[in-house]
């Protein structure tokens, strides 16, 4: 680092990443920083300035020695595991004043979580720093220092009886070869080689894909999912809402099954008895599902949560991107498994690749994807904007979207929620949603639609177009 670079970065004062000491009075404390940026992501300690207001005062050349050696000791010898430092000293112009200031670089840990002389765990937080004293975040940083899968750990009371047998035995066969009857092992030494049992309980891998009823012991690793009406998350009228349980392969189809339920289907075709496409691309949600319920962080007590907007829909996931990964990193394909037991299930009974293109080839098939990897609320969300059609609201005196009352019958109202949900359907399609109505009488209900203005036809009626509802 050079002297404007570290001029600037004191003007910018103490971050997460820079911690700013005017002296060292207390090995003690610097054990305790130098402890909090191992366990998080690593960081500055810039000795010789005050932390409050900025300002640069400077070290003495035989104080810049003490405190190199000290900081050494500590990494070496005074923090468990010992941790990697580079000193660096500066110095820096100030009223005409040269001034010397000590940097000390914190590497992030490699063998988390560090602890003090007391046994004590210290993370970053914002600026400061804080004891972890809660067993899941005790976990989580076990689990980045690769001590720890989530995915292999015990699930307790339950055993190798919970196991469905059936999807067991699919497994099997599509992994060895050959049916597990022909491969004449006992069940429970088959399980325990598979990672599927773990001494007398099931991982929690195997719970997740081969228990019976996974939520039984694990209520929270579900999928909530919610359709509402409008675009603010605590609206509270909704068109569908379930609670997704079973195992990820269930939960994966289920939850696909309402993503198709709930999202507009586009008549792309002239054959009037295809479903249509999805109005956002079924491979990129397929990838981005997988991905959540694969890629999760399993040591936070939350569900996946799915929810469809009138504008967007919102995929949230449970964790940060593990260790250093970012965005970046992951739309070009770079993965780090944090769930490997998982992934290596997946693979033989999804249409999981686990080569870490899921991101990327999602991104490719619908290029306005949003990713966000919220650090403070460890946390990943995935948004797709949906196209802007409006989206009827249609209340007990006939108002659409809160508005006027028109003068419109239960047919044309029902035929409209209709048009919303399958913008692009055409009459034969519109008849069979709608527990096939005659395609006459649709067309009179379009008319009384049109006539007051709600609805219009873009596009060809050969080659498809789709509707517009307007709002009243």
């Amino acid at each position: 680092m050079n002297k404007t670079e570290l001029i600037k970065l004191i003007d910018l004062g103490e971050t997460s990443r820079v911690q700013f000491k005017e002296k060292i009075s207390s090995p003690d404390k610097l054990t305790a920083e130098m402890v909090a940026f191992s366990n998080s992501k690593g960081g500055l300690i810039i000795i010789g300035v005050k932390d409050k207001t900025s300002k640069i005062v400077g070290l003495s050349p035989d104080e810049i020695r003490k405190i190199s050696s000290l900081a050494g000791n500590i990494a070496t010898n005074k923090i468990y595991s010992p941790i990697f430092i580079e000193t660096e000293a500066i110095s820096v112009n100030v009223l005409e004043k040269d001034l010397l200031v000590l940097i000390i670089e914190v590497k992030e840990g490699i063998n988390k979580p560090h602890k003090d002389k007391n046994g004590v765990i210290w993370v970053k937080q914002g600026a400061d720093k804080r004891k972890v004293t809660d067993n899941n975040e005790i976990l989580r940083l076990f689990n980045q220092g690769g001590n720890l899968l989530p995915d292999e750990m015990p699930v307790k009371f339950s055993n190798y009886n919970e196991v469905n047998k059936d999807s067991f035995n699919k497994y099997f066969e599509k992994k060895i070869g050959y049916s597990f009857e022909e491969s004449e092992i006992n069940l429970e030494k088959a399980l325990k080689n598979m990672a599927i049992l773990r001494d007398d309980n099931l991982t929690l891998a195997g719970l997740l894909f081969f228990a019976k009823d996974p939520q039984k012991y694990k209520p929270v690793f579900c999928v909530k999912a919610v359709s509402y009406f409008g675009n603010d998350l605590s609206g509270d009228k909704y068109r569908d809402s379930r609670n997704i349980e079973g195992t990820i392969p269930e939960m994966f189809k289920e939850t696909m099954s309402f993503l198709s339920a709930n999202l507009r289907h586009i008549q792309k075709d002239k054959n009037f008895n295809s479903l249509g496409d999805l109005e956002v691309s079924k491979i990129a949600l397929e990838e981005i599902i997988q991905n959540a319920l694969v890629h999760r962080d399993y040591l936070i007590s939350s569900s996946i949560k799915v929810f469809i907007f009138d504008n967007r829909i919102e995929i949230l996931s449970p964790g940060k991107l593990p260790n250093s990964l970012t965005i970046d990193q992951i739309k070009y394909g770079t993965s780090i498994a944090r769930n490997q037991i998982l992934a290596g299930f997946c693979s033989y009974t999804m249409k999981y690749r686990g080569i870490g293109s899921g991101i990327s080839r999602a991104i490719k098939e619908q290029p306005n994807i949003e990713i966000i990897n919220d650090i403070e609320r460890e946390e990943f969300k995935v948004i797709i904007r949906r196209k802007s059609y409006i989206i009827p609201v249609i209340n007990e005196n006939g108002g659409i979207n809160g508005g006027i009352k028109e003068e419109i019958n239960e047919g044309v109202k029902s035929l409209i929620e209709m048009i919303a949900k399958y913008p692009g359907a055409n009459l034969r399609r519109l008849s069979e949603k709608l527990d096939n109505r005659s395609t006459r009488t649709i067309e009179k209900q379009i008319k009384k639609a049109k006539d007051k203005n709600l609805i219009e036809h873009r596009g060809s009626n050969k080659t498809g177009g789709y509707w517009i509802i307007f709002e009243k």
